[in-house]
């Protein structure tokens, strides 16, 4: 596998243990080249049979609802539920067709709000580390912003080689240069000659520097990337929204966020977790609530997704 931003090297086809996910791949192509309201319509149809087969994601997304919005009755929960895996769903066709597929169709029904902020950056020579979550129209939207901008990616490495293959090649149809997440010295690099780099800290990433922040009022372990790529770099730190409206696609780029970074990686941290927040509570359906956010806690790891457990607090 080379190491290389700008390239991906396609691991051989004749291992039969790469078979599967050749195989798994192949239909993946032939699915993005699907007419986009047939694709929606199917991927309505995996998120009804995510919700009740994939039991263990389910009740992640239940216990993480429940933690994130105890305000709210648990009829409202369920809507949003059943409303978040229909995003899972049509998300799946969304990755493949921003990897595999056209979006000239998808073109014109897009709003992209904020622009002038990342052209005054780019003006300036300054990088731009563009900040978001990890929403159901991810790929789709950062292809769309990639008309735009010439914009790179982080990504975390797959075990599987051809995974990390399809991942790497289907981004670099539109990214500029992808970089994986321990590849801090390249990213350092492009972002000091002045460059964009798009990435999503809002997982919990063992192995990372990270602290517990608030995300949602609950303590989150989060990591200081963001912080210590300001740091290094002198780039602006720059909130990206997007989230799909119907058939149509909004993209909206915040200001930079002022006096970032501080001297304090934690309080820095817990402002892109506020900021994410704020992306979440404008499209609460589209955001991936499969993931286990809270499964570590200050005190050590969590009960929140254990199945008998009664630590959903």
């Amino acid at each position: 596998m080379s190491d290389s931003p700008t390239t991906a090297t396609r691991p051989s086809p004749w291992q039969p243990r790469h078979w599967p996910s050749f195989a798994g791949l192949g239909v993946a192509m032939l699915v993005a080249r699907l007419p986009w309201m047939l694709q929606r319509a199917l991927g309505r149809g995996i998120g009804w049979l995510a919700l009740h087969l994939a039991r263990t994601r389910r009740r992640a997304a239940e216990v993480n609802l429940r933690l994130c919005f105890p305000e709210q009755d648990e009829a409202w929960r369920q809507r949003l539920l059943r409303d978040s895996f229909d995003a899972l769903g049509v998300g799946i066709f969304e990755f493949a067709r921003a990897w595999w597929g056209s979006i000239d169709t998808i073109r014109p029904r897009v709003r992209l709000e904020g622009l002038e902020h990342l052209q005054a950056l780019q003006a300036e020579g300054r990088g731009v580390l563009l900040v978001s979550g990890h929403f159901m129209t991810l790929e789709m939207c950062g292809r769309l912003l990639c008309d735009h901008v010439p914009l790179a990616g982080m990504y975390r490495r797959y075990r599987n080689p051809v995974t990390e293959w399809a991942v790497k090649r289907g981004r670099l149809r539109y990214a500029c240069a992808m970089f994986a997440n321990e590849d801090i010295r390249a990213s350092v690099r492009h972002l000091k000659k002045g460059g964009l780099l798009w990435y999503a800290p809002d997982q919990d990433m063992r192995g990372k520097e990270s602290v517990f922040v608030p995300f949602f009022g609950m303590p989150a372990s989060t990591i200081t990337a963001t912080h210590q790529l300001a740091r290094l770099t002198g780039c602006a730190v720059v909130p990206y929204f997007h989230r799909r409206e119907g058939d149509r696609y909004v993209l909206r780029i915040a200001p930079p966020l002022a006096d970032f970074p501080s001297d304090d990686a934690v309080a820095d941290t817990a402002r892109v977790n506020a900021a994410i927040e704020d992306m979440v509570r404008e499209a609460p359906a589209q955001y991936l609530w499969i993931h286990r956010r809270f499964k570590r806690q200050p005190e050590g790891r969590s009960t929140f997704y254990a199945k008998e457990g009664n630590g959903n607090r």
